[in-house]
């Protein structure tokens, strides 16, 4: 791993995290291009790492509000939806990193990100024109839940773990600059628990793993993917309010099939 694939990667994971489009996919797509094989999940995790630091950097009014009132509604439907990826997490954790590994299944998950996307942009169209959606206050707990489950099944690459949480929202009826608010506070939790499991996983395999790891390389990626973020979120907000999900459909199902054909046929990249 040098600086300028930390530094490649870094730009795809800000540009990536935050629209509906996974951005463990496209690392993985650019992995495997690149030939890059170290460290993995490490890089991949400290990549979000930086995005982290973009929410702060944007959603610091909504954030500071939980912390000034930490016993509120918002914190429990928090927590509920943060439960399901958590439990995905520790139950199939090796299964996880096997995905990654080998992408064998990343078109077809780049084509389930395309079908959320197009539900969700269909139902919410259809709330919106019934004056049907429900703001922030009418959130209940089936609602956080709902999302939360869309949340574990992001997990594997290629399913867009904001995509999925946006779409999951939107079928719950809930307001559009809500449901993407909500998505991007609830990456807090789950990319600080992804944070403290790869590091405990990379102590553990002694110090000589750790001493072999770039660290040049990995600051340098983590700050891009920070700085890139925060324009992504600043994007991502105005484009859920004032544009549709279907840009972003079309891009994952054309990238999805462009996948497949290539592990079926051309082996280019996989």
């Amino acid at each position: 791993m040098n600086i300028l694939n930390a530094v490649i990667l870094g730009i795809v994971q800000g540009l990536t995290e935050f629209l509906p489009v996974s951005s463990s996919g496209h690392l993985v797509i650019l992995q495997k291009l690149f030939d890059i094989n170290e460290p993995g999940l490490f890089l991949d995790t400290m990549l979000h790492f930086g995005t982290l630091l973009a929410v702060f950097a944007v959603l610091w009014k909504d954030i500071l509000d939980l912390l000034k009132k930490p016993f509120q509604m918002l914190t429990l439907y928090l927590i509920i939806a943060t439960i399901p990826a958590v439990i995905a997490a520790l139950l199939f954790k090796d299964s996880i990193e096997e995905i990654f590994k080998s992408a064998q299944f990343l078109g077809w998950c780049f084509l389930i990100t395309t079908a959320l996307l197009i539900t969700a942009e269909l139902l919410s169209r259809r709330a919106v024109s019934a004056n049907n959606q429900k703001p922030k206050k009418s959130m209940n707990w089936i609602d956080a839940l709902v999302i939360g489950i869309m949340q574990a099944i992001a997990i594997p690459p290629g399913i867009s773990r904001s995509g999925a949480t946006i779409s999951g929202a939107l079928f719950r009826r809930l307001d559009r600059d809500f449901a993407a608010r909500f998505s991007f506070l609830l990456s807090i939790p789950a990319i600080l628990g992804a944070l403290v499991l790869q590091v405990k996983d990379i102590f553990d395999s002694g110090a000589s793993e750790i001493a072999d790891l770039n660290i040049a390389a990995i600051i340098t990626g983590t700050a891009c993917a920070a700085l890139v973020g925060f324009f992504a979120v600043k994007f991502m907000l105005k484009i859920i309010r004032e544009k549709s999900l279907f840009g972003f459909a079309i891009y994952t199902g054309i990238l999805g099939i462009l996948i497949i054909f290539d592990q079926m046929v051309t082996h280019i990249a996989f």
